[in-house]
């Protein structure tokens, strides 16, 4: 379990997938699925809030449809009978392009964000205590699936996750609001310490030569995540007073990152070491050169990526 009773993510997961909601679902839960609908045979996908692991009982079935012009279908299950369906003729989510999914859990009601924005909201039919577990079914691929305890926060924002324009899809190109410009800079509520993880997604620019994440304590850079796509290379290192330490560069696989692709890099805080990942696969260690986490407040992202979702 993480720091403050927050659930570690899953990563990467396969679909179908079907996981444990620890401690079930509460009051100002906030459940955020990060992923991509892709091209398949199927014209659906669906989330399921329910309780154990077989489908008699859903509390919340929340089901896009590609069909007909797109809409959204969500009923409630009760010992296998599904009751009246509802309907929003609106199709948020498109083939081929990333999306962040929100569900706020609140006394009556639970509330669904599609990529920042408030779509719907679906009054409790069932006890939502009742639900345990989270599956995810059809056309979609999964970078993580989060879990923040926001205190019943009002939306929008839940939580301290940055606010992005969704991510371009290669092709077309973006439209609306133009991404958020980097170099970005945020805060780390509380700095690091033994179980903070942070989480940030994105996607790298097709003509992309290198971006940067930092873990910075005040002017210093704790830690340096450095992909070079001109070097082939993820660079890793530490800057105290404005001097670089030794580069790290050895990785236990090939470059995670793709020019013209979506990513999702997940840092977890160790007592001896910070842990990445990278798409939900391990990528490596880097042990601390800077001891005093909790001053290790900022994080600053740039380079030649385009920012999707960032959580401190």
């Amino acid at each position: 379990m993480a720091f403050g009773g927050a659930q570690p993510p899953y990563l990467s997961p396969v679909i179908p997938f079907t996981g444990v909601i620890q401690g079930g679902l509460q009051d100002g839960l906030q459940i955020t699925i990060n992923g991509t609908v892709i091209y398949s045979n199927g014209n659906r996908f669906a989330v399921n809030f329910q309780t154990g692991h077989n489908d008699n009982d859903i509390a919340f079935h929340f089901n896009p449809r590609f069909e007909e012009g797109g809409y959204v279908v969500c009923n409630t299950k009760q010992k296998g009978s599904w009751g009246a369906e509802e309907r929003k003729m609106q199709m948020p989510f498109q083939r081929g392009c990333p999306f962040e999914l929100c569900f706020l859990v609140q006394s009556s009601e639970f509330k669904v964000m599609v990529n920042k924005n408030l779509f719907m909201q679906y009054a409790h039919r069932v006890p939502f205590h009742r639900v345990n577990t989270i599956c995810v079914t059809g056309a979609v691929q999964l970078s993580y699936i989060s879990f923040q305890n926001t205190g019943a926060a009002l939306i929008p924002p839940a939580f301290s996750t940055v606010q992005f324009s969704q991510a371009a899809c290669f092709p077309p190109k973006p439209k609306g609001r133009k991404p958020k410009p980097i170099p970005f800079f945020t805060s780390i509520p509380g700095g690091l310490y033994p179980s903070k993880s942070i989480m940030v997604s994105g996607t790298v620019l097709p003509s992309a030569q290198r971006f940067y994440i930092n873990l910075c304590s005040g002017r210093d850079i704790a830690f340096h995540l450095n992909p070079r796509f001109d070097e082939n290379a993820v660079v890793r290192n530490t800057q105290i007073n404005s001097c670089w330490g030794s580069e790290e560069r050895s990785l236990p696989r090939q470059m995670p990152f793709f020019r013209g692709q979506s990513f999702s890099v997940w840092i977890m805080c160790e007592g001896s070491c910070l842990k990445l990942a990278v798409d939900g696969q391990h990528l490596c260690e880097y042990y601390h050169r800077l001891k005093n986490l909790p001053a290790i407040n900022s994080l600053e992202v740039g380079g030649d990526i385009q920012l999707t979702h960032v959580q401190t």
